[in-house]
């Protein structure tokens, strides 16, 4: 049985709803991990895992781009960014934090990036924008009363938040905050789109042509179907997810995407961020 693993975030549904096996769902970082470790055969995963390790073959024109802002991957910041000493970065991306790194370089700011576990993403089912104070855990509470301490002068606060951890900030806070939107900039400064995840299988998997033609073909279905799909997900309002696929996410990886990988791929050289030299895709 193929041994499958995607990211449990909004951003995945239209590549993973309706595959018929059984799915492991964790954060992109435990799914690299897995995918390395050889417990899974297939992942959706941060495209820097390729780009680090690029022994895996992967699924051609799909995967989880944007060609602006993308609203889930953005540091959310009470000051001007010129005045951060440190960010707090989720660790679940790191494809993320290399982005985030590349962007601070070319804009000459040397922030500490600092990890903070609390932010790990959450849960679909703990997605809700009108989620009361009490159900959250008491690391959130504490991230939260950190973060209104922030707000009210006590300490200045600048966060990397990814997913549907950032989806909710945003719900809550509101404008309260300024948001930097990674992706945004990114097309800003390229004019190329930012391939945040895509397929991954390993080289051992003998029938990997197979396992894409079946991946291309749920996209293609859901895509199709993009606002019955929106309006399946129970954690967002309808009208939220159906602007969110429609407007801020592609599931393409065709020619832009891969020319905005190889781009990334040189920043990363430039900055220092632990690549292999040579980029050479291997498309199934």
């Amino acid at each position: 049985m193929l041994r499958i693993g995607c990211v449990k975030y909004l951003n995945a549904r239209p590549l993973i709803y309706g595959w018929s096996g059984a799915v492991d769902f964790d954060h992109p970082a435990a799914l690299c991990r897995k995918l390395e470790r050889g417990d899974l055969d297939v992942a959706l995963v941060s495209s820097l895992e390729y780009l680090r390790r690029p022994i895996y073959r992967i699924v051609d024109r799909v995967s989880i781009s944007a060609h602006g802002a993308v609203y889930s991957v953005i540091v959310a910041h009470n000051e001007d960014l010129s005045r951060a000493q440190e960010i707090d970065i989720d660790p679940a991306s790191e494809t993320s934090v290399a982005l985030l790194r590349c962007l601070l370089d070319q804009r000459d700011l040397n922030p500490r990036l600092v990890r903070n576990t609390d932010l790990q993403s959450v849960r679909p089912a703990e997605l809700h924008s009108a989620e009361p104070a009490t159900m959250r855990s008491s690391a959130e509470s504490e991230t939260a009363d950190r973060i209104s301490a922030g707000r009210t002068g006590q300490r200045p606060v600048f966060r990397l938040l990814i997913g549907d951890q950032a989806i909710r900030f945003r719900a809550e806070h509101g404008e309260r905050y300024h948001y930097w939107d990674l992706a945004e900039t990114w097309t800003k400064m390229t004019s190329l789109p930012f391939a945040f995840a895509f397929w991954l299988i390993r080289p051992e998997i003998e029938n990997a042509k197979e396992i894409g033609d079946k991946l291309r073909a749920l996209r293609d279905h859901n895509v199709a179907s993009i606002d019955e799909l929106a309006l399946s997900q129970s954690e967002v309002s309808p009208t939220f997810c159906h602007k969110y696929y429609r407007e801020h996410l592609f599931f393409d990886f065709g020619e832009g995407e891969k020319a905005g990988l190889r781009e990334f791929h040189r920043r990363c050289l430039l900055n220092k961020i632990e690549v292999a030299p040579d980029l050479r895709l291997n498309l199934v």
